[in-house]
């Protein structure tokens, strides 16, 4: 019976890197707002652009670094910071700055959950019967499928996206294929709209953030939204013709 009971003390250690994050987290939604906002980056953009002509790679050393502090500590300001990157490095090279560092802000969430409730959620699901192993089961047959939906679909919050694979047992090289190709589409879009902000602050407006939903952009993610997901389907369609012979 000893055996099936934590120390206190060791539970608290384990979940520490993650209490951590939440706590940041707190902390910087009440602190944050007034420094990671379209204002602060519309009163900075010509500061902003002179640092970078005179220190790029420094520039962009720290825009990566800076998204991974936003990410990893689930900060506000993601999008912003998506937006300054397409400001500052156009669209494809923006894209692709902000991807890397939400990749490896995504894993030190997903780690830190691994870490604290990850293990032992695994074995509580891998040791129950019926409905909940059933579902773990069909997870683990599904992963990849499962993990680009739920990148790709723009209405699944971020850090419930890092954390889902955490307590699955997701291998770590499998979280970070499907983070880093998944949120490609998405970020593609704001680095866009990021890139056309000189045009957007010399006429006094803010940028459509909403453009995600537009009919011509969400329509294409939700088909790749829809492909991800086709293995899924196939083999639920598979199974039930087995069934039925």
């Amino acid at each position: 019976m000893s055996d099936m009971t934590e120390d206190p003390k060791t539970g608290l250690m384990r979940n520490l890197p993650l209490l951590l994050i939440l706590a940041v987290a707190a902390v910087g939604a009440i602190t944050l707002r007034d420094y990671i906002s379209f204002d602060a980056l519309r009163d900075n953009r010509e500061a902003l652009i002179a640092f970078r002509n005179n220190n790029f790679l420094l520039t962009v050393l720290g825009f990566v670094l800076a998204y991974v502090v936003i990410v990893g500590f689930s900060l506000p300001g993601a999008l912003i910071a998506t937006l300054t990157g397409g400001f500052l490095f156009g669209t494809l090279a923006g894209s692709l700055f902000s991807v890397t560092g939400a990749t490896l802000g995504a894993v030190i969430i997903f780690l830190a959950a691994r870490h604290g409730l990850g293990d032992r959620l695994k074995a509580r699901m891998d040791a129950s019967e019926g409905s909940i192993n059933k579902i773990k089961r069909g997870l683990d047959n599904n992963q990849w499928s499962m993990l680009f939906f739920i990148r790709l679909v723009p209405v699944v919050p971020f850090f419930v996206a890092n954390l889902i694979p955490a307590f699955l047992a997701v291998p770590l090289y499998r979280f970070v294929i499907s983070t880093f190709l998944g949120i490609i589409p998405g970020s593609l879009v704001y680095s866009s709209v990021g890139a056309g902000l000189g045009e957007v602050f010399a006429r006094g407006d803010t940028p459509n953030v909403g453009l995600i939903f537009e009919p011509h952009i969400l329509l294409p993610i939700l088909g790749l939204s829809a492909l991800a997901l086709l293995p899924v389907i196939l083999k639920a369609v598979t199974g039930k013709k087995d069934l039925m012979k």
